[in-house]
């Protein structure tokens, strides 16, 4: 039987934590392992953590080294023939895993899998079923906001949500850039389409499981984006850019041009107008510049090779 182990980052995240780690115990198909990477949180998540029985493996970071680099610290701790990455405010049905698993057991080149999220405060509305890329380069979640009934077919999607991705560790292992699956110079957010367009470029495939059920928060989704800090939604606005400059080619834009520059003139106008303080994230870009045209470049000699072959 494959093994699965199950990976979660927490930050503060002791509202949700519980629940989360109660589903996963809960789980049809047997967790070989259980690793909770707690970044620096200051409320009762760690004393809850600690609780929940002596078979989670508990990391305790002393700063907030963000998402990307807290989920390859797990990864570096499991050897199990699949991964598990899972937000704290998700909520598994117990089949989840199990219905996943199966699937990616039928096709070795499906190297991520997800289910259908649903919102913890809607269960008839879709949350993700699916990462989408549009032509403008724009990535958002798939049937979000949507009635549920209306994505019961599974197949192939673009990606998957890191809320709750199952990634086989053949592909952790194939498409890993200078050591990293998520690309850590991201900290938080978009890194979950990163890795889905770098895994599709090398010949991955990302597959939706209509059957596998979880359930999300996603404080985003609810209105929550003002509160978050500002280094945070810079993060989120940046990172798009440093993914197109990793994974995009030169002939694709030029194919999607018109579509690309009325998004990119609307972007600029948003942000200028209503969130002036993002466009200091251009610094950061330009800084890591040299480093994300190394990555570029392996990227593109891996897939040059794969073609090839």
């Amino acid at each position: 039987m494959p093994t699965v182990s199950v990976h979660i980052v927490t930050y503060n995240s002791a509202q949700y934590i519980r629940r989360c780690l109660e589903s996963v115990f809960q789980q049809t198909h047997p967790i070989s392992q259980v690793i909770v990477i707690d970044n620096a949180s200051t409320d009762s998540t760690v004393e809850i953590v600690k609780t929940m029985g002596n078979n989670i493996r508990l990391v305790r970071n002393e700063a907030n080294t963000g998402f990307a680099p807290a989920h390859n610290q797990a990864m570096a701790l499991s050897d199990s023939d699949y991964y598990l990455v899972l937000n704290p405010d998700v909520v598994l049905h117990p089949d989840y895993v199990a219905s996943i698993v199966i699937q990616m057991e039928k096709d070795d080149k499906i190297g991520s899998a997800t289910g259908k999220l649903l919102l913890q405060s809607d269960p008839t509305k879709v949350d993700s079923t699916g990462i989408v890329m549009n032509k403008a380069r724009r990535a958002f979640d798939r049937g979000a906001g949507e009635d549920a009934e209306r994505w019961n077919d599974s197949g192939e999607v673009f990606g998957v949500s890191g809320a709750a991705a199952l990634y086989a560790k053949r592909m952790v292992d194939d498409i890993r850039v200078q050591g990293e699956f998520f690309d850590e110079d991201f900290f938080a957010y978009k890194e979950d389409v990163d890795v889905a367009w770098r895994a599709r470029l090398l010949g991955w495939k990302a597959y939706y499981v209509a059957d596998a059920i979880a359930y999300h928060v996603r404080g985003w989704k609810q209105g929550a984006r003002s509160k978050q800090p500002l280094f945070v939604r810079r993060h989120s606005y940046i990172n798009r850019y440093k993914m197109m400059y990793k994974n995009d080619s030169l002939s694709q834009i030029g194919r999607n041009v018109l579509h690309i520059i009325p998004y990119e003139i609307a972007g600029f106008a948003f942000a200028l107008f209503t969130e002036p303080g993002l466009l200091g994230a251009w610094r950061s870009f330009f800084k890591e510049r040299p480093k994300l045209k190394q990555k570029r470049t392996h990227i593109q000699q891996r897939q040059k090779a794969r073609i090839k072959f």
